[in-house]
């Protein structure tokens, strides 16, 4: 569900117009709804509850310092992939025995931090990576908490780019080969195998993939967990969202319209799970991103020109590919909306962005309420990757970010100046 909502004819985040924030802040400009993010986590963890779990939010997804203390609050877990997301997950006041540690190219200084942090457990995706922590474990004087991540060669409907869970992709270990990787990995001394992990892919909105990996992994759960007593089962992230749909009324329409599209809810995700989790006894661990993050957002862009060229309509606005590139690089679908409804005709056109780059859309040949300049348009679904992929391409400044909280809205990314764009650059002494 999202608390993005017409009050008449004018488009709301929970109970602040949206059109206000855009007057007072500038675009482009990134708005997100608290309640959104505590409705998903709680909704999802309500689902779980008959389970011992833990929800690791994966910080990837959006890592505003905001959005990490709202879900902190809430209890949250982090899926981390860097140094540089564990320390925004304690600078938000995250629980670092609460993170676990993803990602298949993870450093030697990375690895140190995370075992001084004392992180719940690494995810290793390779044998060299398991000798490696079991070396700097070792020279620390300590034991470090591992997983390792299952490859289970389940193929997932989804985008080529966000698939991980087939033999084709980089991540994790090949499921044939586990069983031997975690008898060589118990007889490293400074490693404690805590648990097993895995993760097919992400943007996936059917049930039936989740299933499959689950009763592929669980005969293998259970000898690993019999030989190596291990305390939890990670069954990943992954869960999709709604991208196209209607604006409704309230969450109850909401979630009713995203089942009547086959979209995965948590509690169709539990129905199927549940049974086959509840028997093993351990801790299952949930990576979910875009699942809370997704709907909570938005990006308000605003129209600077209508370009009529005689075949075609563009509605050239002031975002850009460096601001939202999923579009460009997923041919993702994002709905787009007027921050303002009018009685009009509908017009057919291309909604790009200034760079200077033909890859620069967010939509083509789609059918609008007809626009002007000036006029405000939200780009829908926008909470998760979206500003953490944006760049200073063209040299365009990073967008301001805004939280909404019922009738409140603070500024929780300033909008960056364009002098620190450069400020760490030098000119050559031969140069100068």
């Amino acid at each position: 569900m999202h608390q993005f909502h017409y009050r008449g004819d004018r488009l709301y985040c929970e109970a602040v117009r949206l059109e206000s924030l855009a007057k007072r802040f500038g675009t482009p400009l990134y708005v997100y709804s608290h309640r959104t993010l505590v409705n998903h986590f709680q909704k999802l963890g309500r689902a779980m509850a008959p389970v011992d779990h833990l929800i690791c939010y994966a910080v990837k997804s959006n890592s505003n310092q905001s959005v990490l203390r709202t879900l902190a609050n809430l209890g949250s877990g982090f899926d981390i992939v860097s140094e540089g997301e564990l320390h925004r997950v304690i600078q938000a006041g995250g629980d670092p025995r609460k993170c676990v540690f993803a990602g298949a190219g993870k450093t030697a200084a990375e690895i140190e931090f995370a075992l001084r942090q004392k992180v719940y457990c690494l995810n290793a995706e390779s044998e060299p990576e398991l000798e490696r922590i079991n070396r700097i474990a070792a020279r620390r004087k300590t034991i470090a908490p591992v997983a390792v991540r299952v490859n289970p060669n389940v193929a997932v409907d989804t985008h080529a780019k966000i698939t991980t869970g087939t033999y084709e992709d980089k991540f994790g270990i090949a499921f044939d080969l586990i069983e031997g990787v975690y008898a060589r990995a118990a007889k490293l001394k400074h490693l404690r195998l805590r648990g097993v992990q895995m993760h097919i892919g992400s943007q996936i909105t059917k049930t039936g993939p989740f299933e499959n990996a689950v009763r592929k992994m669980l005969p293998l759960v259970r000898r690993l967990t019999e030989r190596h007593g291990l305390e939890f089962f990670s069954i990943g992230g992954g869960l999709g969202i709604l991208y196209q749909f209607a604006l409704v009324s309230g969450p109850a329409q909401w979630w009713r319209s995203a089942a009547a599209r086959g979209i995965i809810t948590p509690a169709a995700y539990a129905a199927r799970l549940l049974p086959l989790l509840k028997p093993l006894g351990l801790r299952i661990l949930l990576e979910p991103g875009r699942f809370i993050s997704g709907n909570s957002g938005v990006l308000i862009t605003r129209v600077e020109y209508v370009k009529r060229t005689g075949r075609k309509n563009f509605v050239i606005v002031d975002a850009a590919m460096n601001d939202l590139i999923r579009p460009a690089f997923y041919d993702a679908y994002h709905e787009i909306v007027p921050l303002t409804r009018r009685r009009s005709r509908m017009m057919k056109a291309d909604v790009v962005g200034g760079v200077c780059e033909s890859g620069d859309f967010f939509c083509k040949d789609r059918l609008l309420p007809h626009v002007a300049e000036g006029d405000y348009l939200a780009l829908m679904s926008a909470g998760a990757y979206g500003f953490v992929m944006a760049s200073n391409y063209n040299s365009r400044a990073l967008t301001a970010e805004v939280l909404v909280r019922d009738r409140q809205a603070a500024l929780v990314r300033e909008r960056q100046p364009l002098k620190e764009i450069w400020a760490g650059e030098r000119i050559a002494p031969w140069l100068q």
